[in-house]
């Protein structure tokens, strides 16, 4: 197995308030945010996207990393909100960061477990011998039809995590849990994504995330209480925390690094804000339980061990908390002009 040998996030600046978006459509403010635990989410402006928000994050993470862009032999970016619809993301956030044209890069889609599944192929291709150092990228804008429940939930931000043969993190066991579940999904041409309601949640999200987890404890031999944090798919702030309370074990595992209540849903960087947020608050010796969730349906689950090396790595770049205390509040009408909702 790889290391992980560097990562770096980026959120937008701005945000709107779950209570702004309720008025606006006449709900419950507490009922929304007591039933998705979002306070509220980040909003991309008018010229950020998906490309400019990974290689936002992909700077972050080389620097974290004391690498230069030519040092990157892979680059993978997860997305739902591709720039093109013909044309790769990956190609634009590798020329940007320096790593062309000795490169070998492509976009991957699998929903929200996209990042993730880039995560497990730069693994493989450190581990191999294929490339030195990977880069894999989850970036989304993320979309909700007006009045949606996605409206309050789908924010939008960026994690890179960079792999090497020696790192702060060791990539110890991974596994991976997939089946044909059509929880979420957006036909060709339509402007927003549809859901199946509380079908997202089961047979959904927590067949497949307890799925995931019990394969990589029963491959690793570990319990659940081995791991000092549970980095977990955010698609609201209540799904993790319930698979928590299914597992057993202490909520704090997972609230402490959750992201979701601050910034919403970022779908293909979701699991990895909680690793980066893990990542910024380990001194260690910790162990973190990484599992994503990618709605069709599949999760991923990686066992990351951290060591002390940790505490140089996570000072060279801003920190998770940091990029979510830095922000600005909008109203509805700037939001709608910012995700182009206004269609003429």
């Amino acid at each position: 197995m790889a290391f992980i040998v560097g990562y770096g996030a980026y959120i937008p600046l701005y945000r709107i308030k779950a209570e702004v978006i309720a008025k606006v459509w006449g709900e419950d403010v507490d009922r929304i945010v007591k039933g998705l635990g979002i306070v509220e989410k980040s909003v991309p402006y008018l010229d950020e996207d998906s490309v400019t928000l990974a290689v936002e994050a992909g700077k972050y993470a080389l620097q974290r990393a004391q690498l230069a862009g030519e040092k990157i032999g892979a680059v993978f970016v997860g997305s739902e909100s591709k720039v093109y619809a013909v044309k790769p993301n990956a190609s634009i956030v590798a020329e940007a960061l320096g790593m062309t044209p000795s490169v070998i890069g492509a976009d991957l889609e699998f929903a929200c477990k996209a990042g993730t599944t880039g995560l497990s192929i730069v693994d493989a291709m450190v581990d191999a011998g294929d490339v030195e150092y990977g880069m894999t990228i989850g970036s989304d804008t993320a979309q909700g039809r007006p009045g949606d429940a996605l409206e309050y939930s789908a924010g939008a931000g960026a994690v890179a995590v960079i792999t090497g043969p020696r790192g702060f993190a060791e990539i110890k066991y991974k596994y991976t849990f997939t089946t044909d579940t059509p929880d979420f999904w957006r036909r060709n041409g339509a402007l927003y994504p549809s859901h199946g309601g509380r079908f997202t949640g089961e047979p959904a999200y927590f067949k497949h995330v307890l799925g995931a987890i019990h394969g990589v404890l029963e491959r690793s031999g570990l319990s659940i209480r081995d791991f000092d944090y549970l980095a977990l798919h955010q698609p609201n702030a209540k799904f993790p925390l319930t698979v928590a309370k299914k597992l057993g074990v202490d909520k704090a595992k997972v609230s402490s690094i959750l992201t979701t209540p601050y910034i919403g849903n970022t779908y293909s960087a979701s699991s990895l804000f909680t690793l980066a947020n893990a990542f910024d608050k380990c001194e260690g010796g910790e162990l973190i339980l990484l599992v994503s969730f990618g709605s069709g349906a599949g999760s991923d689950a990686f066992v990351i061990e951290v060591n002390d090396s940790v505490v140089d790595v996570k000072a060279r770049a801003p920190l998770v908390e940091q990029l979510m205390n830095e922000k600005q509040y909008v109203d509805y009408v700037t939001y709608a002009k910012y995700r182009d909702k206004i269609k003429m």
